[in-house]
């Protein structure tokens, strides 16, 4: 069986997305392996919110080719921001073999499937794309916390900030699945979220006490500032 190792750089919305990749290349059939001179296929999930982070990544691109002289076969790709900002370039220039950007997880498969030194690219940002139906694997967990996404993207558009131009615009999950997903996690003793809007409230834990509604029904940002401004309320 060939075996991925995946090296996450970045927020936590970064290492929740390897979480994601990790569960679609298991269920192609993969498996995911901490050994990176073991590994078939290596990812690198990526940032770009500063130049010294993606220098960092292109110095351990460059690490990871040398490995390819006793193994002709092994793939490297590149996930996430930098992916989605570089494109092309990552391929001329630094030699990986697939780039997929934030939106386009569900497309690995595939491009593991092409033939040959074919450079497979996926790019497209989607307005759509939550990955909802898929549960994460988790990675170099403690047993005690884990990443749940609630959402994706960014509409602020702010002058200092690449987000919104590699990770597109904001859309939320649907709540029930961040339900599914919080009630997974046999390790959490009180995963304490509430998602409400201006018609009904969805209680994600039965042990958060505090009921928060959104601001006119807008989004859960508002959830995360009325949560901020309590400071009794427990933490989210």
């Amino acid at each position: 069986m060939k075996k991925v190792y995946i090296e996450t750089y970045g927020c936590q919305m970064n290492q929740a997305d390897s979480e994601v990749v990790g569960a679609i290349v298991k269920a192609e059939g993969y498996d995911l392996t901490d050994d990176l001179y073991e590994a078939d296929v290596i990812f690198v999930n990526t940032c770009s919110i500063r130049e010294n982070a993606e220098q960092r990544v292109k110095k351990r691109l460059a690490e990871f080719a040398s490995l390819r002289r006793g193994k002709s076969w092994l793939k490297i790709g590149v996930l996430g921001c930098m992916a989605e900002r570089l494109q092309k370039q990552l391929v001329e220039e630094n030699g990986v073999d697939i780039v997929v950007g934030p939106d386009s997880y569900r497309d690995i498969p595939r491009l593991l499937a092409l033939s040959g030194k074919q450079a497979g690219i996926s790019v497209e940002l989607s307005e759509k794309e939550t990955y909802a139906d898929i549960s994460p694997v988790k990675l170099n967990t403690n047993g005690v916390t884990a990443f749940i996404s609630i959402m994706r993207g960014c509409e602020n558009f702010c002058s200092y900030c690449v987000v919104p131009y590699t990770r597109g615009r904001e859309r939320s999950r649907d709540p029930q699945t961040i339900v599914a997903e919080a009630t997974d996690f046999n390790s959490f003793l009180e995963p304490n979220i509430i998602v409400a809007d201006k018609s009904s409230t969805t209680v994600i834990s039965r042990s958060f006490s505090s009921e928060y509604t959104l601001v006119n029904g807008s989004d859960f940002r508002a959830v995360i500032r009325q949560s901020i401004s309590r400071t009794s309320s427990p933490k989210l």
